[in-house]
């Protein structure tokens, strides 16, 4: 049986590779792996889903809706807040460390034969990757629902079948491998789009939405878009979530409790359903009191997830201007916080006077920190662009994240000593790895 040590063993191998941030943009190795197992990917149907915020979820919730439904599934994911086994789901939950640790000794020979067939290394998402494909297979699932990592014309997980594809909103992120503008960034994503395919689409900048109707055209794929073939219809804000109401594809589904805030997760859910929809291609709308039960055990940690109360304590994994918008806009509308205190940690290699500019409206003081990446910006500077934002009396110093986060806890027990009670809270966020270690530090106290 593996235990701790094989983990740590399989996963130090792993991240020897090339990392999830140094990308060549170029599909053989990848396909070489796959012909050398079998062409794994193509032994069961897969939803992909390309995009640059919210993919995590909508996988997520994909794979809820699947599930209630009697089907096997696979999820495949990235990154990972605190284990590695996060990023392959069997049946809803990662896949166990044994399961883990076989598959990847059982790949490992077939790594390295493509490891010498070409100048360059399977990296690291390249080997994961292959690893999911091949737990998949063996399960065997009836559906994958696969999450591209990083645009998608090229991305490693583009050699699936997958009779449906879903675009989530598209923004600016990763300009240096994406471009620079969201029509470049678009046509990328756009990448993963196949002939004789179903895309369901998201709400999109007009420039993004232009250039996905262009690569549908040109392939012979369908459209299935928000705001016109599908739609949520009504929102209102509930004790531990929100109640959605959406027209689908194939019929109205009235209030459905979600239990993730914000009108953003309201899209997730949406192009969720719309997508299983259009998977299962029925001649009727899916039944009601099944969607709600399904609806109601989604989980995306990560994601304005709260991990503790009183003081109210929420981990969130925003990492570009873009989602940290939608993540201030979601505590002003759904939050009663009176003081906020923001713990934030980002990579260097962010837009981050552009995610400090976005939290600004909601956050009373910021507590700058590091997490554990080699990509994380370093503090000093992070602090010096904090206080070009929030001004230098509302920000504090704290290199080391479990220090910062024991700063924040303190405060907000002395604004709670000062009456303000349940409208007092610690926000955490700036990038995944901030979130995840954050996550792991405070459900360990």
């Amino acid at each position: 049986m593996a235990g701790a040590a094989d983990l740590a063993r399989v996963e130090k191998e792993l991240l020897a590779r090339w990392p999830e941030s140094r990308i060549e943009w170029k599909l053989e190795r990848m396909t070489a792996l796959m012909e050398l197992l079998g062409d794994p990917q193509l032994a069961y149907p897969s939803i992909h889903i390309a995009g640059t915020n919210g993919k995590t979820s909508t996988a997520r919730i994909i794979d809820a809706l699947l599930r209630a439904l009697n089907l096997r599934t696979g999820c495949y994911t990235s990154p990972h807040l605190e284990s590695i086994t996060e990023r392959i789901l069997l049946d809803g939950e990662p896949i166990s460390d044994e399961v883990f640790v076989a598959t990847y000794d059982e790949l490992t020979p077939y790594f390295e034969l493509v490891d010498a067939r070409f100048p360059t290394r399977l990296s690291f998402f390249e080997a994961v990757t292959g690893m999911a494909f091949a737990a998949f297979a063996a399960a065997p699932v009836d559906v994958a629902v696969v999450e591209v990592g990083m645009g998608g014309r090229l991305d490693a997980t583009n050699i699936i079948h997958a009779p449906v594809a879903v675009i989530t909103p598209i923004d600016l992120d990763h300009q240096a491998h994406l471009g620079s503008t969201i029509a470049a960034i678009a046509g990328e994503k756009a990448g993963i789009i196949k002939s004789d395919q179903t895309v369901v689409v998201a709400a999109q900048h007009d420039a993004a939405a232009q250039v996905l109707r262009r690569r549908a055209e040109e392939v012979g794929a369908r459209l299935v878009t928000e705001g016109v073939d599908f739609a949520v219809t009504e929102r209102k804000p509930a004790v531990g979530g929100q109640l959605v109401t959406i027209r689908g594809v194939r019929g109205e589904y009235p209030e459905l409790f979600l239990p993730l805030h914000g009108a953003h997760q309201a899209g997730n859910a949406a192009v969720s359903l719309a997508a299983v929809e259009t998977f299962l291609s029925p001649e009727h709308a899916l039944d009601i009191d099944l969607l709600r039960d399904a609806f109601a055990g989604v989980r995306s940690p990560g994601r304005l997830e709260i991990v503790r109360t009183k003081p109210t304590v929420l981990v969130d994994a925003s990492h570009n201007p873009a989602g940290a918008r939608v993540t201030a806009a979601t505590l002003a509308s759904e939050f009663a916080f009176e003081r906020l205190i923001g713990v934030i940690g980002t990579l260097a290699d962010k837009d981050v006077p552009g995610i400090l500019t976005a939290f600004a409206p909601v956050l009373s003081e910021v507590i700058v920190t590091r997490s554990s990446s080699h990509r994380a910006i370093d503090p000093v500077d992070l602090a010096t662009q904090a206080e070009a934002v929030f001004g230098p009396e509302k920000v504090t110093l704290v290199p080391r994240l479990d220090e910062a986060l024991q700063v924040a806890l303190r405060r907000a027990a002395e604004a709670d000593a000062g009456g303000l009670g349940s409208g007092v809270g610690v926000l955490v966020t700036g990038s995944v790895v901030t979130a995840g270690e954050a996550r792991r530090l405070l459900r360990q106290r």
